[in-house]
């Protein structure tokens, strides 16, 4: 049952609580075992991720099809629906035109005495992108990790997932790769499949950046790697705040807690609201939809164990906990939501209003569902182009605007006991 707090106290607590439970002290058996992952795929390659994915995955696969053939992409086509192909269609257009916005734009500046200064930015040469398999499948993971690398013109992209029964890959998972570009997909998932993309195996190419979510052992391996290749974030279990008042709907407020409990038994429903009689009608709510859901067991685990409904005095004390919590998604169902976001300071991504679910930023809206959690959201953003971009300084001084600087820069070499950076001035000066 969905717990109800109304002590400020007890709520700062729970909400901590839930917010530290990925990366704990019970975690170090996991990491010990991935760290050994990490160190056999450097040294085995290939053969250590076809022992991998027998062990973990119980699939028998060789070497030589570690890759997915073209005639195996040519046939995922055949294998899904004209509904389900046209909605992978639709979301790679909205999330594409969206992602168009935000490219990154190199600029340049002319200072006085002939100084110039600048940003240039580029792609990286190669991305890894990581798709989760196991309880379900998720071609919206490919488009939301794919579309922003292709607008990003990185010119080598792979895509590693687990397989699943008779070493298959999902057939949407594989049309949505394709109608987002990419081509290039392998049979592997876990820790080794993190490793693979970090150091290269003969088969998978080593990469720049990896993106893309996954369980504790592929979130603590991206964790192992960070340093070797970029990564977009440390994912965890995916979580929802919910800031209700009384205008909101009961009924809605529920399904949308258990949109995000039906992802993960370590998922997080949170409700802050105003109205104690609507948490007592969602709490019921939850119980009556629960009861019937596909997912009940998964699902009520992260109700009983990561939920909860906590009853405020004000919307104002309301934000103030969401800040605390730094929430992945935060939904405002309250009568009007603007009138809060100037307020919000953390959050992946902010749904204002009745009238969207957080599923509408999940598959079609266009801003990317692949979001910071665990509080991360108080420094970091969503997945984006410039997630696959790096940028370089540009500096030009002319010789005017050297001498004119030569003896600050001086000075501050020789406050720092470097001569031959002072002199690396003087030479060209004096």
């Amino acid at each position: 049952m969905l717990r109800i707090i109304d002590r400020q106290l007890e709520a700062k607590e729970e909400l901590k609580r839930i917010g530290d439970r990925t990366f704990t002290s019970e975690i170090e058996p996991q990491e010990r075992s991935v760290r050994e992952i990490v160190t056999t795929v450097k040294s085995k390659g290939d053969q250590a991720l076809v022992d991998y994915t027998a062990k973990f995955d119980r699939q028998i696969i060789d070497i030589d099809s570690l890759r997915v053939s073209g005639s195996e992409l040519d046939a995922a086509y055949q294998q899904v629906s004209p509904d389900l192909l046209h909605a992978i269609q639709l979301a790679c257009q909205k999330v594409k035109a969206f992602h168009l916005q935000r490219i990154p734009q190199s600029w340049v500046q002319f200072d006085e005495d002939e100084v110039v200064l600048g940003k240039r930015y580029t792609p990286v040469d190669r991305a890894g992108l990581y798709i989760p398999g196991g309880r379900a499948a998720y071609p919206s993971t490919v488009i939301m990790n794919a579309v922003p690398a292709k607008v990003a013109q990185v010119s080598r992209i792979v895509m590693v997932t687990p397989p699943g029964e008779g070493g298959r890959v999902n057939p949407a998972v594989l049309v949505a790769a394709q109608e987002a570009g990419i081509e290039e997909v392998y049979r592997v998932g876990g820790a080794q499949a993190i490793a693979a993309l970090a150091y290269g195996t003969e088969t998978i190419p080593k990469v720049d950046v990896i993106t893309g979510p996954g369980n504790i052992y592929v979130t603590l391996a991206k964790k192992m790697v960070y340093g070797t290749v970029g990564i977009d974030s440390l994912a965890g279990p995916s979580e929802v705040l919910v800031i209700a008042d009384q205008s909101a709907n009961p009924r809605h407020v529920a399904v949308d807690l258990l949109a995000q409990a039906e992802h993960d038994p370590m998922a997080a429903a949170i409700l802050i609201t105003t109205d104690r009689q609507l948490a007592h009608q969602v709490q019921a709510e939850v119980t009556k939809q629960l009861a019937t859901h596909p997912r009940k067991e998964l699902a009520g685990k992260a109700i009983a164990n990561y939920s909860l409904a906590i009853v405020v005095d004000s919307l104002e004390e309301a934000v103030q906990l969401s800040n605390l919590f730094a929430p992945e998604h935060l939904e405002l169902e309250v009568e009007s939501p603007w009138d809060l976001v100037e307020s919000i300071r953390h959050a992946g991504a902010i749904f204002l209003g009745h009238s969207t679910p957080e599923a509408v930023g999940d598959y079609l809206a266009g801003p990317n569902h692949t979001l910071p959690t665990s509080g991360a959201a108080r420094y970091a953003s969503a997945l984006s182009v410039e997630t696959f971009m790096k940028h370089s300084s540009l500096i030009q001084y002319s010789d005017t605007a050297l001498k004119k600087m030569s003896s600050t820069i001086q000075i501050l070499a020789q406050a720092e006991g470097l001569p031959s950076h002072a002199d690396s001035i003087k030479f060209r000066t004096e």
